[in-house]
């Protein structure tokens, strides 16, 4: 009998250890070496030592959950946002949809960050965090989308039931960093996918555009502090990263961090990108600060960010959507307001849109 129970417990792991290496976890990397990348995993220059499974057993053992408000769903006096199928090329706006799902238009190019529509942010899109709001745009409402900026493959950012219908209905170009196309192909997308290193570009023109007024877009990837995976074998197996989009015609530029913690690649970005018009900074998911530092900005960090990069513009993301830290939901927007206030910083210059709200720069 013992045997048998052991031999059933045996059988148990494998089969676990299976399913994560050949259905959950998300193919690796494979290139050459360089001062991010020692030819089996990615790692950050400045903060080189990751947090590991005994800091999180800690953490969930600790846990103080800050509040968040019961689910809700989308409501007549709360309608969605529908935004316009495309702005005059000369325009700029931003959307905000939820978490890290902006849209984007400008040069006339409609962009999506990030884009996350399902209930729940894991495994199978059952197991993980589950959404406390409704999306400030509907799935369905959406303009034509021409290019998908993925920042690295956490569920809640690459959320891989949206990426399949958003391919399969808009055909989009897809720009993501180092690693993350072998998955993407894996799981039977089919577009055009950009994989870049970290400052290395790729410019965009939207199809049928006309030479003398080409609707361009250069898309750099660049640096965050960050990690990947979507299991456990495959942990920093494939690149994160930010993004700036310049329209050259404009030389207007548009920041989106990605997920990032604070460090010196900020200052190097803004002495990289002179004319950043748009930053799009994460303010969510910060607590506790011993565990949440290395890979997630606080609020006040974030303005720290808004400073470095000479931001004339931003906007605040990731918060309100997935209850994937210690902090309540409103204490995010609450300490941003109080980091603009200590920085002396007017509000406007840095704001949080609500969800579908949108705003012109």
């Amino acid at each position: 009998m013992l045997a048998w129970l052991l031999g059933g417990v045996f059988v148990m792991i494998f089969t676990g250890m299976l399913l994560e290496r050949f259905v959950i976890a998300a193919p690796r990397y494979s290139g050459p070496k360089s001062d991010h990348f020692d030819g089996e995993r990615f790692f950050n220059p400045e903060h080189p030592k990751e947090t590991g499974l005994g800091d999180l057993l800690r953490w969930q053992m600790t846990a103080e959950r800050g509040e968040w408000l019961p689910e809700r769903q989308s409501t007549p006096t709360s309608p969605s946002t529908v935004p316009e199928k495309r702005l005059d090329a000369a325009k700029n706006r931003v959307t905000f949809i939820n978490h890290s799902t902006a849209l984007i238009q400008s040069a006339g190019i409609n962009i999506l960050t990030d884009p996350v529509w399902s209930d729940y942010v894991g495994v199978f899109d059952r197991i993980g965090p589950k959404r406390v709001r409704p999306a400030g745009v509907k799935e369905s409402d959406l303009p034509p989308i021409d290019v998908i900026l993925l920042s690295h493959n956490h569920y809640d950012h690459l959320d891989i039931s949206t990426m399949k219908r958003l391919a399969d209905r808009f055909k989009p170009v897809i720009v993501v960093p180092l690693g993350i196309k072998a998955f993407l192909e894996q799981e039977g997308i089919r577009c055009t996918i950009i994989e870049l290193d970290w400052w290395q570009a790729h410019t965009y023109t939207l199809p049928g555009s006309t030479t003398t007024l080409s609707a361009t877009l250069e898309i750099t990837c660049v640096p965050a502090q960050h990690f990947s995976g979507r299991g456990v074998s495959d942990r920093a197996g494939t690149l994160w990263c930010g993004f700036v989009a310049k329209n050259p015609q404009t030389a207007d530029e548009i920041y989106f961090v990605g997920d990032s913690g604070y460090g010196g690649h900020f200052k190097k970005i803004g002495e990289r990108f002179k004319n950043i018009t748009l930053a799009l900074i994460p303010i969510g998911a910060f607590r506790p600060r011993w565990f949440m530092s290395p890979v997630h900005i606080a609020p006040d960090e974030a303005v720290k960010v808004h400073e470095d990069v000479h931001s004339r513009q931003s906007i605040g993301i990731h918060f309100g959507t997935f209850p994937l830290a210690d902090d309540g939901e409103h204490e995010p927007l609450q300490e941003l307001q109080k980091a603009l206030q200590q920085a002396k910083i007017a509000p406007s210059a840095f704001q949080a849109l609500d969800f579908g709200g949108h705003l012109d720069f």
